[in-house]
């Protein structure tokens, strides 16, 4: 099972650290992967992505071309890759600050109110880890234990007290993306 993903937003939106959730998560579950950030100078406010790789065999390239699934937190990454979704793939759309919807009709496309589930769960700086879950609801690669360990380990000592918050963004973006 091989699966590409991208994740891109601006910078502060917390894209290069769910693409590390998933990548350790999987890491966990015994799969090989690859992460590999980008993003320009300016880093917040900037644009960043990045793009992971899950797969049983060892990852020869970390670049991704086309990916299986492309998560987009803003109006300009939904415009730069959603060209790069494969045919068949899952495109996740932020639909609480992008304001168009996808213009094709070969992929799924899941519209995640990720700052809506975030405030609603009282998590608001959580919208990223929201967008996470709609995601897994659609392409799962691995379980929520993994994936709460995963986010513990990347969270580290200082910052464990974050879990539970994340954990509810990621359950309730699950199940928004459960009703679409």
């Amino acid at each position: 099972m091989k699966k590409e993903f991208i994740f891109a937003g601006f910078g502060g939106q917390g894209m290069l650290l769910i693409g590390k959730f998933l990548a350790m998560a999987c890491m966990l579950d015994g799969k090989h992967v690859s992460w590999l950030p980008s993003y320009g100078p300016e880093m917040r406010g900037g644009t960043a992505n990045c793009s992971v790789i899950v797969n049983d065999d060892p990852v020869a390239s970390p670049l991704v071309d086309m990916a299986d699934v492309v998560v987009a937190m803003n109006r300009p990454s939904l415009d730069k890759f959603e060209s790069k979704v494969k045919p068949g793939g899952v495109l996740v759309i932020n639909s609480s600050i992008i304001d168009r919807k996808a213009e094709r009709d070969d992929i799924q496309v899941v519209y995640c109110d990720a700052n809506r589930i975030a405030e609603a769960v009282n998590n608001p700086k959580g919208a990223n880890v929201a967008i996470l879950g709609a995601m897994l609801q659609k392409a799962p690669v691995v379980s929520d234990e993994l994936m709460a360990e995963a986010i513990l380990i990347e969270l580290g000592e200082r910052k464990k007290k974050f879990l539970p918050g994340n954990m509810a963004a990621l359950a309730a973006g699950k199940e928004a993306a459960a009703q679409q």
